[in-house]
């Protein structure tokens, strides 16, 4: 059996890990113990906000849907169904599926005779979600440094190969495949980072998008280890970006390609210096 996570062992990752009593709480729920709703309510009321404001067109729509998803999710809790360890991931989803089928209720919402063109659904992307996404996406470009932002440039938007380039940035075909990856990771690592952005935070959780994606150094991701061991707030942030990276879009470097393409980076400018 794997030890348990404790400041004592800070090696091991300790996960989105929920307060020792969540179990208890859910349980008391399902057993018709509504102040026990209560408290997971105060509790996670915040990071439900957060996340509602980066979804909806104003304060009152997000206000409305945060109250909602509590309505669901008690009502999903006292049918028996839902979380028996940590409500928060729970909680989360469920607000991001109830916003997307509003969203897709407006969309549908056309006032006409002729309903032959809308026999067949047709796929729903969420118009709010993808800004929010590509916004994310271009933020994290631009604090990538230039170079990197030259090899996303030609392998990700223009789609050459590093035997095409490596000669435009001064490398050999696998230094430009070395390169890439890392920008990609990079990108991937603050593009969750920029999900904290607004969040009031420790210093340490400047280093949740990293630690999450597995970039740190040893001795780097120990104190993040033992940090999150021991403070409630980051382990929450903690599991909100790591249920973000479970569904983390492979697109992210195409994802900021207006930033991209804004650069229009030359090979010529791309050489080594």
């Amino acid at each position: 059996m794997a030890p348990a996570q404790s400041p004592d062992n800070p090696e091991r990752p300790p996960g989105p890990t929920p307060p020792q009593d969540e179990p208890e709480l859910l349980a008391a729920v399902r057993a018709g113990h509504t102040s026990a709703y209560g408290k997971l309510y105060r509790r996670h009321l915040a990071a439900a906000r957060r996340a509602a404001l980066s979804l909806a067109r104003d304060r009152a729509e997000a206000d409305d849907l945060v109250a909602e998803t509590f309505v669901r999710v008690l009502a999903a809790l006292r049918r028996g169904h839902g979380p028996d360890r940590s409500l928060l991931p729970y909680l989360l989803t469920t607000l991001r599926h109830l916003r997307i089928t509003r969203a897709g209720a407006e969309a549908r919402l056309v006032l006409t005779d002729d309903l032959t063109r809308y026999e067949h659904g047709e796929p729903f992307q969420d118009p709010t979600v993808a800004a929010l996404d590509r916004s994310y996406a271009a933020r994290a470009f631009g604090k990538l440094p230039e170079r990197w932002r030259t090899v996303l440039w030609h392998t990700e938007v223009r789609g050459e190969r590093p035997t095409d380039i490596a000669e435009q940035l001064g490398l050999t075909p696998n230094g430009v495949s070395v390169l890439a990856h890392r920008a990609r990771e990079r990108l991937r690592e603050i593009y969750l980072q920029e999900h904290l952005a607004d969040a009031p935070r420790h210093e340490m959780a400047r280093q949740l998008g990293s630690y999450v994606r597995g970039g740190l150094a040893h001795r780097e991701r120990s104190k993040v280890a033992t940090h999150l061991a021991t403070c409630p707030a980051c382990r929450r942030l903690h599991g909100e970006l790591t249920e973000v990276a479970c569904g983390l879009p492979r697109g992210v470097a195409e994802a900021s390609q207006p930033n991209l393409r804004q650069d229009r980076y030359r090979g010529g400018d791309a050489r080594r210096r």
